[in-house]
Order: structure tokens, then C-alpha cells, then sequence
């Protein structure tokens, strides 16, 4: 007797699931590139991606500072633990036809053949696959930006899985994730949005989830591509997602990201004297000021943290201001600078455990365990 039982088409694997959640801790407010790459791997890990072609291949759209590059960076740490497995190529740097050989190689009899490597050999691509994970990446960065000979070898990439290098060997890219981005369309995206929204930093952030505003951007930046890239290069992608500018609160969750960053570092390089540190309200909305706005998105928000708050903080290492146990605590004072004022001292590694993200106590335990101190820590675990 037939059954007739229904079925979750919405519930993803493990594998798939851990890469979600992974994505989701580092990328702020763009679900639908998530859910995207997401879809792909779990129909890679299935075998249930075309034959012959690659894992997936994404077009990402949407102003500069959004996440494009950082998304493609976190799912490589996800997969395969490090965002150096990424191969990056900037378009910027091929405009010209003949800087194709950067690529690929000369060709035999050419000058400086032997000494020109390819960027996107078997070996390169191959570099960091794991027993597990046999992924690679590889990122074309502003890809309106390249050169005609670049688009007929990506056409070639996109559709048959294959490259072929200057001395004639194929370069597989069935087990590649294929990344492109550009900032075509973001000032359409702009225009756009209507004032009221208020994307900068301190403003509100009415309507960013209104389904009508978020159509209105995606459209705008598909029209921008499909009028500068060509139909069978459109018709070779598997997804095309349109990245929307970052309101005045993600940008702020991208702020607790990176200091988060921060005090990973702390701990990696100082386990037998680190310490923690606490941002007030008031220094992170310095930072934000200094280092993200609406045009920028969070683009420059690194280079303010290492400015006003990393160099601070290894001139306190330096001179045995920041010790061992100590909470820092960093507040913003009337002449754009942070003010660093020790809170608490002596603290051991349980209680610094109870005062951090829960990323971070494991961290803290191979800390403990350098300074010989693990007895102390295990309670902290729980």
C-alpha cells in the first residue's frame, strides 16, 4: 500500500549546517548569500551538482564594504580552516590581453616561459584540500574590470570545468567554488534608497526589512550587470546575489566581530600573560565613526580598530601597563581618541572565561594550559 507521507525539503545536512552557523557568526545581514552558498555545498556534498562543471559559481553585487570578499574568506575557514585557501585574483591587474600569461603561463618559446607560474595550476587549486574537505576557491575580485581574454577563459572555467595553461596542461575545476564580484549597480542601489530608510551610522534603520526596498536593490543591481556583461556569461552563473548596504546595527554587529578578533589575537600570541579587554557604548561608536559610514560600508572599520585600539593596546604590552589577569577597559573620550583605564586585575583564567564569547574559552584553556593552570579553567568549560 502506497504511503503518503510528507517530506521536509527545508532541513539540510550536518556537514551544511555547521557551515551555516559558521557563516552566520561572521557575516552580518546577508542571509541570502549564506543561504546560497549554503544550498550549493550540501548539493555538492550529496553528488548532486551537474557533472562537469563546478561546485557553483557566484556573481556577488552590492556597494563596496558589504562582505562580498569576507563571505568567500569564511567559507573557505569554515571548510577547510583557513581563509588563505581563497586563490584571489584582482581583475584590476588584467586589463590588458597579454597579462593573461599571469594566469596561465607563457606558452613554450616565449621569453621568460620557465620562469612564469601559473596562478591557477592543479597544484595551487589543490593546495589546501583536506582527507575531508576536497574543495577549492578561487575569487575574481571586480571582475568587470578584466581584460576580453580573461572573459573567454572564465566562459571556458564556467561551463566546461576546465582551463588550459600556456604549455597545454588542463587545469580541473569540478571540485572549485567559483567566486566573481563587483560593485556594478551600487549607485543604483543607492538611488534606490529613499533617505527615510537612514543608512548611516547612528541613524535608524526603518524599512531595511521591507521585502519591496530589498527587491528594489536586487533589481537594480542585476539590470546593472545584465547590461555590462554578456548573455552567455549571465547564463553560466548558478547564483547571482545582490549584496544591500549594511544599516547603523549590523554595522555595529560587524564592529563585536572584529574586536572579538582582537581578543582572539590577544590570546593566541600572549597565552601565559593575556589579558581581556571591554569596549564601552561610547568607544564603539567611535570607532564606528572613524572607521565605517554609509557610502563605505564597513571597508575601513579594520584600519580604525588597528589605529585606535590595537596600537594603544601593544604600547600597554609593551611597557607592562596591560599584565596578566587584567580587564582592560577601553572608553571614548572628547578628542576622537580611546581611553584605557585597568578595571579589574588578577583575574584567573576562570573568571576571564565567564567575561568572553564562548568561542573564545577554548582559547583560554590552551592558554591555561601553557601557564600550567588547566585545574583552574575547568569549571569555566561548562
Amino acid at each position: 500500500m502506497a504511503l503518503d507521507v510528507p517530506l521536509d525539503t527545508s532541513q539540510i545536512g550536518r556537514e551544511a549546517r555547521t557551515l551555516e552557523t559558521d557563516l552566520r557568526k561572521l557575516i552580518v545581514g546577508q542571509n541570502e548569500a549564506i543561504e546560497q552558498i549554503v544550498n550549493i555545498f550540501q548539493m555538492h556534498r550529496t553528488g548532486m551538482c551537474a557533472p562537469d562543471r563546478p561546485i557553483g559559481s557566484f556573481l556577488f553585487l552590492g556597494p563596496t564594504g558589504s562582505g562580498k570578499t569576507r563571505i568567500v574568506e569564511a567559507t573557505a575557514e569554515s571548510l577547510v580552516k583557513t581563509s588563505r585557501a581563497v586563490v584571489k585574483i584582482d581583475c584590476a591587474e588584467f586589463q590588458h590581453d597579454h597579462e593573461i600569461a599571469k594566469i596561465i603561463g607563457s606558452p613554450p618559446g616565449y621569453l621568460g616561459h620557465r620562469e612564469t607560474h601559473p596562478r591557477l595550476s592543479q597544484g595551487v587549486l589543490n593546495m589546501y584540500h583536506t582527507s575531508r574537505v576536497r574543495i577549492s576557491f578561487v575569487l575574481f575580485d571586480e571582475i568587470e574590470k578584466a581584460s576580453d581574454a580573461l572573459w573567454n577563459l572564465l566562459l571556458g572555467i564556467l561551463d566546461k570545468a576546465t582551463l588550459t595553461l600556456g604549455d597545454n596542461r588542463q587545469t580541473d575545476f569540478s571540485q572549485t567554488m567559483v567566486f566573481m564580484t563587483s560593485n556594478l549597480g551600487a549607485r543604483e542601489m543607492e538611488s534606490s534608497l529613499n533617505p527615510k530608510f537612514g543608512l548611516g551610522v547612528g541613524q535608524s534603520k526603518i524599512g531595511m526589512g521591507d521585502d519591496k526596498l530589498r527587491s528594489r536593490i536586487a533589481k537594480s543591481g542585476i539590470e546593472a550587470a545584465r547590461r555590462k556583461f554578456l548573455p552567455e556569461f549571465m547564463n553560466r552563473l548558478d547564483k547571482i546575489v545582490v549584496f544591500r548596504p549594511l544599516g547603523a546595527e549590523e554595522l555595529l554587529k560587524v564592529l563585536d566581530i572584529e574586536l572579538n578578533f582582537v581578543q582572539r589575537r590577544i590570546i593566541q600570541n600572549l597565552p601565559r600573560n593575556c589579558f581581556i579587554f571591554s569596549a564601552t557604548p561610547a568607544a564603539k561608536q567611535l570607532l564606528l565613526d572613524e572607521g565605517a559610514d554609509a557610502r563605505y560600508g564597513a571597508r575601513h572599520l579594520k584600519r580604525a580598530i588597528e589605529r585606535l585600539l590595537v596600537q594603544p593596546l601593544s604600547n600597554l604590552i609593551a611597557t607592562g601597563q596591560a599584565k596578566a589577569g587584567d580587564l582592560i577597559n577601553v572608553d571614548a573620550n572628547g578628542n576622537q581618541r580611546l581611553e584605557f583605564g585597568r578595571r579589574d586585575a588578577g583575574l584567573t583564567f576562570q573568571m576571564m572565561a565567564y567575561l568572553v564569547q564562548e568561542d573564545i574559552k577554548e582559547l583560554l584553556l590552551t592558554a591555561a594550559i601553557a601557564a600550567e593552570q588547566p585545574q583552574r579553567f575547568a569549571s569555566a568549560r561548562v
